[in-house]
């Protein structure tokens, strides 16, 4: 495994823990918000909503990141690689001498 990528896979490790942090804080926050509010249904019905709202959009957004970052980094692999044959195929072959 390449310096590179422990680098990655640290990034998204720590991503992922930090949505996973960051949605558990927001279910805390909402569970102790509707428990406070004894019973107040209109209130309960927008607190779980907006908790509902923060915790999908946190993940989606970690997701979509995560997924437009190892699409550019597999077309920049894909690319490296084509470069890397391209030159191949137009350097002269080496002459043997005798």
């Amino acid at each position: 495994m390449s310096h590179e990528d422990g680098l990655e896979l640290a990034r998204a490790r720590y991503g992922l823990f930090a949505v996973v942090l960051s949605n558990l804080a927001i279910v805390t926050v909402a569970v102790v918000g509707v428990w406070r509010l004894d019973g107040d249904k209109a209130v309960i019905v927008g607190v779980l909503t907006a908790a509902f709202t923060a915790v999908s959009s946190m993940t989606t957004a970690y997701l979509g990141i995560k997924a437009v970052s190892n699409t550019a980094k597999s077309i920049a692999l894909s690319e490296a690689r084509g470069r890397e044959l391209t030159q191949k195929q137009a350097s002269p072959p080496a002459q043997r001498i005798s």
